[in-house]
C-alpha cells in the first residue's frame, strides 16, 4: 500500500478511538510561519504534497487537499495514489474548508497549535451554525509521527542599528508608545518575522528565513524572550554573546515554554494579542487566564512599521540588488556559453551554479528561498521544484525560468528572469513579451497617496488580459531587510486588501503566465516605492527598480509593446549594463554590452 494511504488510514483508526469523523492538519505552525521547520511539515508527512501552501482534511472515507492555482498541477502529481482528491481554492466557486466540513462532519479535530485564532475561529463558526463542534488537541499527529523531528535549535545572532538602523531599545520605546495609545499594558509577538525584526535577533529555525522560533512579550516593564531551548544553544558562544548583548538592554532570556508562566504572572493587567498570529492554542490560555475584558484583539503594529524601510535599510538593499545582480548576470553568461557549447546542463546544475556564483558574495547568509530552476514544461509550475537527482536537460531551444533569491546582511533579495535558451516559438514570443509589457507597464505606474496594491494590480495585468491571458498568482508581494522573502502587509494582488502602498515599501513585480505542458514565463523585479509629485490634486507616487540584472529582449516581438514600453527596457537594460560591467571581467562585460543594445 502507499505509504501516505497507510498514514492516512492510521489517521483514521485514531479518529475513531476519539470519536472525531473529520481531521484537519495544516500546513502552518504555531507561530504562523509561511514556511514550518520540519517538524510541523504534518501536510507533506501525511499526503506527500511538498507545496509551502495547502491544508488537508481526512474523514472516515474522504481525504482532500485544499492548495490555490501555484500548486494544482504539482498537487495532482504529488497526491497520485494517495487517495487524496485536490480541492482548487482562490477560484470562482471554490469551496472553502470550513464550509465543506460544516457540510461534511459533525465532529472536527484541530491541532490548534498550528492554526491561528482568526483560522480557527472560521471552523468553529461554521461547524456551531450546523450543530456541529470543534476539538483542540494540540500535535494530535504524534501519537503516529514516530520519528517526528523535535523543536528546532539554532544558533542566535544580533544586527546592529549601523545594519538595520534603528536599535533595540527604540524600537522597544516605540512599541511601548503604541501600547499607551491603545489602553493596553503589555503585549504578545509570536510571529517570527515580528520577533526578529523588533529584537534585531536572527537565526536559522526555519529553512531560507533568518528567524528563531519563539515568543515575546512586551509590558511597560518588562521585555520577555520566551526562546532558550535546552543547554546546546545556551552553550554557544555566539548565542551567549547575543544573549549578554539582549540582557544589557533589559531583555529577560526565558525557556521556550516559559511564555505560560509570564503570562500567568503578568495576568492582572491587560493584554494585546493579534489573532491573524498568535495560535488558537495560546490564545485560550490567554482567554483562561486574563480578566475577559483586559484582552485586545487588535493588529499588530510591527508588521508596518518593519515594512516601510528606513534609510539605512534601503542603502543596503541597493547595495543587495547590486551584489545580486552581478551573480545573477554571471550566471546568465555562464548558461548562454553553455548553450552556446552544446554542453549538457540540468535544472539544478544551474541552480547550483546560481548558489555558488552567490555565495562568492561578502556577507552572503544564504538563498532566501528555495531556487525554482525551471525549463520548459517544468515552468508552468510557478512552484516547481527543482529535484535533486533527475532534473530536466536544459535544452537549446525554448525557455528556460529561474526564480531565486538571497539572504545578505544587508538585505534580502528575489529576481526571476526567463531566457530563451534558442529558438521560441511563436506563442512562446507573443506570450514572453506580454508577461514583459505587464511588468514594465506597473514600473512605470503612478498612483495617488493612499492607494493600496489590489487597485493597481491591473495594470500588470492589463497587457495579458488584452490578449486574454491571465495568471491565477498575486503580482506582487513584500520584501524584508535580511527577513523573509514573502512579506506584508501591502501586497499588489486581486484582493479586498486595503493597505496602501507607501514610501519606503519593498515589493516584487512579478507578473506571470503559464500553459499547462508547454511553457512557464515570469518576470521579476523588486521595486521600491517612492513619492513622485504633489499638486492640486493630492500627492503622487511611483516605483523605482532596486534589481539590478538585465532582461533579455531576444524573444520580443517588438511591434507588440508601445514606444513608452521600448524606451522603459532599453533605459533599464543601458542601466543596468553602466552599473554592473565595471566589476564583470572583459568578455563577461563585452556578452552583457550586446545583450543590453537597444530593442
Amino acid at each position: 500500500m502507499n505509504i501516505y494511504k497507510e498514514r492516512i488510514e492510521s489517521l483514521r483508526a485514531l479518529m475513531a478511538e476519539n470519536g472525531w469523523d473529520a481531521a484537519l492538519i495544516t500546513s502552518s505552525d504555531p507561530h504562523s510561519s509561511e514556511y514550518p521547520a520540519p517538524r510541523w511539515k504534518q501536510v507533506e508527512w501525511l499526503s506527500g504534497f511538498t507545496g509551502e501552501a495547502g491544508d488537508l482534511v481526512v474523514t472516515r472515507d474522504d481525504a482532500g487537499l485544499w492548495t490555490d492555482s501555484r500548486y494544482f498541477i504539482q498537487a495532482v502529481k504529488q497526491l497520485e495514489g494517495t487517495g487524496v482528491s485536490l480541492h482548487k481554492t482562490r477560484i470562482p466557486g471554490a469551496v472553502g474548508i470550513p464550509q465543506w466540513l460544516s457540510e461534511n462532519a459533525s465532529r472536527v479535530v484541530i491541532d490548534g497549535g498550528c492554526l491561528s485564532v482568526d483560522a480557527a475561529a472560521e471552523i468553529r463558526n461554521a461547524m456551531e451554525g450546523v450543530g456541529g463542534s470543534v476539538v483542540d488537541v494540540p500535535d494530535y499527529l504524534e501519537r503516529m509521527w514516530e520519528d517526528r523531528p523535535g523543536l528546532p535549535v539554532s544558533v542566535v545572532t544580533t544586527v546592529g542599528a549601523d545594519i538595520v538602523g534603528e536599535s533595540r531599545l527604540q524600537k522597544i520605546s516605540s512599541l511601548r508608545k503604541f501600547l499607551m495609545v491603545n489602553d493596553c499594558d503589555a503585549i504578545l509577538l509570536s510571529a517570527p518575522d515580528e520577533v526578529a525584526w523588533f529584537l534585531n535577533v536572527r537565526g536559522s529555525d526555519i529553512e531560507y528565513n533568518p528567524y528563531v522560533l519563539s515568543y515575546l512579550f512586551v509590558s511597560m516593564d518588562r521585555v520577555c524572550w520566551c526562546i532558550k531551548k535546552g543547554e546546546g544553544l545556551h552553550s554557544d558562544p555566539d548565542t551567549e554573546d547575543s544573549f549578554a548583548e539582549l540582557e544589557a538592554d533589559d531583555v529577560e532570556i526565558l525557556d521556550y515554554d516559559d511564555v505560560y508562566s509570564v503570562l500567568s504572572v503578568e495576568s492582572s493587567g491587560s493584554i494585546a494579542v493579534d489573532p491573524s498570529t498568535l495560535n488558537a492554542h495560546l490564545y485560550k490560555y490567554v482567554e483562561d487566564t486574563f480578566a475577559e475584558g483586559n484582552i485586545r484583539c487588535i493588529q499588530s503594529p510591527v508588521p508596518l512599521k518593519k515594512a516601510v524601510k528606513n534609510s539605512t535599510e534601503i542603502k543596503g538593499l541597493r547595495e543587495a540588488y547590486h551584489a545580486d545582480g552581478l551573480a545573477v548576470e554571471k550566471f546568465l553568461f555562464w548558461l548562454d556559453r553553455k548553450m552556446a557549447s552544446g554542453e549538457r546542463v540540468t535544472e539544478k546544475e544551474a541552480s547550483d551554479r546560481l548558489g555558488a556564483f552567490r555565495a562568492e558574495i561578502p556577507g552572503y547568509k544564504g538563498d532566501s528561498f528555495a531556487c525554482i530552476s525551471a525549463y520548459g514544461e517544468n515552468a508552468a509550475l510557478p512552484h516547481y521544484s527543482t529535484p535533486e537527482e533527475g532534473s530536466a536537460v536544459i535544452e537549446p531551444r525554448g525557455l528556460y525560468l529561474v526564480d531565486s533569491g538571497g539572504q545578505y546582511l544587508f538585505g534580502t533579495t528575489d529576481i526571476t528572469r526567463t531566457v530563451p535558451v534558442g529558438e521560441c516559438t511563436a506563442l512562446e514570443g507573443e506570450d514572453y513579451t506580454l508577461d514583459i509589457t505587464g511588468m514594465i507597464d506597473l514600473s512605470m505606474a503612478v498612483f495617488p497617496e493612499g492607494t493600496p496594491g489590489t487597485r493597481i494590480d491591473a495594470i500588470a495585468r492589463y497587457p495579458l488580459w488584452t490578449s486574454r491571458r491571465d495568471y491565477g498568482h498575486g503580482t506582487g508581494h513584500g520584501i524584508g531587510f535580511y527577513l523573509g522573502v514573502h512579506e506584508g502587509p501591502q501586497t499588489i494582488r486581486q484582493s479586498a486588501n486595503q493597505q496602501p502602498m507607501l514610501p519606503g515599501m519593498v515589493t516584487s513585480n512579478e507578473p506571470g503566465l503559464y500553459r499547462e505542458g508547454l511553457h512557464g514565463i515570469r518576470h521579476e523585479n523588486v521595486v521600491l516605492c517612492v513619492e513622485d509629485s504633489e499638486n492640486e490634486f493630492g500627492k503622487w507616487l511611483r516605483f523605482e527598480t532596486l534589481t539590478c540584472c538585465h532582461i533579455e529582449t531576444s524573444a520580443i516581438i517588438r511591434d507588440m509593446m508601445t514606444a513608452d514600453e521600448i524606451s522603459w527596457l532599453n533605459a533599464y537594460n543601458q542601466s543596468v549594463f553602466e552599473a554592473l560591467s565595471p566589476e564583470l571581467d572583459a568578455e563577461e562585460a563585452e556578452w552583457l554590452r550586446k545583450k543590453t543594445l537597444p530593442l
